[in-house]
């Protein structure tokens, strides 16, 4: 059993009869990629502060959560710890286990990213863990991804003492900017780096930003104005799994107008819900995705007809592959489903990312 003792920003860490001494720094001296916006009330929030007086109640506690915020950093450590806080005391979900709700995940990120560790979550508010030990020494990059569905409050990166911990430079690329439900907030990962949105940020080496808000993403034309303060790359739409058809009809087509006034230029990927995975026998779920789409994409085709640019459209039939493994409880992705997911998308984002 490990046991920690803690003092003035450092800490022994004991495991095995072996004492590593460790340095500690505040996440927020490293690089923080993930966040629009930096006029935030607390320091991970996903919208400034005074979007608390636009949206709904609902909508503003849940861009308190962390989701897509990730921690970039290099090191020449053998082992990497993390000591965070959340302020939710729920630290898991009917479908989303702890690991992705309130945990941490660790990539290294030379070449080609890969999975090296994790932070369990196993206590409200602080936990501290050994997210991976026993490397090779050797300076590397990371990123660190923040809980998808708490809110965290304080971050610390520790490393043996005498390693060296830093900042990376900020990425300059534009990001993709996805705006949906509670799909695309993360339920049903396993870990946070497992949602369709992180895996597509690694594969196309991009920053990327999650305004996905769980049972609310709803297409409202706050949020819209709010999007049209930001320049990503390309605008991803992805709301249909929170809204019916007859409030698909109102709202898609002042949201699309809204942004593409303010930006003329970037794309914007309109994505219709995904395939309920029971609705081949549920007959009212199958009726909900005909529906939805069959609004979705009149308003789509309306607005071709206007001659409004840059409209792209991704059908949802099959972004959860055919077989009905892809979901946890119907709806929400497993690690599965987020891979077909990330496929998908990719197909239909990569074209529009040349030259963005």
């Amino acid at each position: 059993m490990t046991t920690r003792r803690m003092f003035l920003g450092s800490s022994v860490a004991v495991a095995f009869g072996q004492t590593t001494k460790l340095n500690w720094k505040n996440a927020r001296e490293l690089t923080i990629e993930g966040q629009a916006w930096t006029d935030t009330k607390a320091v991970y929030d996903r919208l400034p502060a005074r979007a608390e007086a636009l949206v709904r109640p609902e909508v503003w506690n849940l861009s308190r959560h962390s989701t897509g915020i990730q921690v970039r950093f290099r090191t020449d450590a053998t082992e990497i710890h993390a000591r965070w806080s959340v302020t939710g005391k729920t630290l898991a979900s009917p479908n989303t286990a702890g690991m992705a709700h309130s945990g941490l995940d660790l990539y290294v990120v030379n070449g080609k990213p890969r999975w090296v560790g994790f932070g369990p979550p196993t206590k409200h508010p602080t936990n501290e863990v050994a997210l991976v030990k026993g490397m090779a020494a050797g300076m590397r990059e990371y990123v660190l991804y923040l809980p998808l569905f708490n809110a965290v409050e304080s971050l610390e990166v520790g490393v043996p003492e005498g390693s060296v911990i830093e900042a990376t430079p900020k990425r300059t690329a534009k990001p993709i900017l996805f705006y949906g439900t509670s799909i695309t907030h993360g339920a049903g990962a396993s870990r946070a780096g497992m949602t369709h949105v992180a895996i597509l940020g690694r594969r196309f080496d991009r920053p990327v930003l999650n305004l996905g808000f769980s049972g609310n993403g709803r297409m409202e034309i706050e949020i819209a104005q709010l999007l049209t303060e930001l320049d990503p790359a390309v605008f991803v739409i992805d709301c249909l799994p929170n809204i019916v058809a007859e409030q698909v009809t109102a709202r898609t087509e002042p949201l699309v107008k809204e942004l593409r006034k303010a930006r003329p230029d970037t794309p914007i990927l309109l994505v219709e819900d995904r395939t309920y995975q029971d609705a081949f026998l549920v007959e009212s779920k199958r009726k909900r995705n005909l529906e939805s789409r069959v609004a979705f994409r009149a308003a789509f085709e309306r607005m071709r007809k206007e001659k409004i640019k840059g409209l792209h459209y991704l059908t949802g039939e099959q972004l959860l592959g055919a077989d009905g493994e892809g979901t946890v409880d119907s709806s929400h992705p497993t690690d599965l489903g987020y891979v077909r997911q990330a496929d998908a998308f990719e197909k239909a984002l990569r074209p529009l990312l040349k030259g963005r």
